[in-house]
């Protein structure tokens, strides 16, 4: 608090100063995943064992010949191993031919 009226007045900090990242323009989206390779990320915390069969087996029913690489390819991709893990995904992602990837499934 600073200042010598009867209200307080208090000093902050703008919560919107510059950022430190660049931003960059995201890829653009795949317009059909017929036929294209999808690969899964997951950090083995919630329900990705029941989540993952069900998106393969309902986006298999829309998109005619997709394909998937499963999580347990790439590893899990959070823990003391995930800089590493985490340095590995576009090589694995480039080795697979993955097209697109889904990732973070959560609550």
């Amino acid at each position: 608090m600073s200042g010598n009226s009867s209200e307080p007045n208090y000093e902050v900090v703008w919560p919107l100063g510059t950022s430190a990242y660049k931003t960059r323009v995201p890829n653009a989206r795949i317009d059909d995943l017929s036929g294209k390779v999808v690969g899964e990320l997951w950090d083995y915390l919630f329900r990705g064992e029941e989540i993952f069969p069900i998106l393969r087996e309902e986006l298999t029913k829309r998109f005619p010949g997709i394909r998937f690489v499963t999580y347990d390819v790439f590893g899990n991709v959070h823990g003391p191993q995930q800089r590493e893990l985490v340095a590995d995904v576009p090589k694995l992602l480039k080795q697979h031919g993955c097209n697109a990837v889904i990732s973070a499934i959560g609550a």
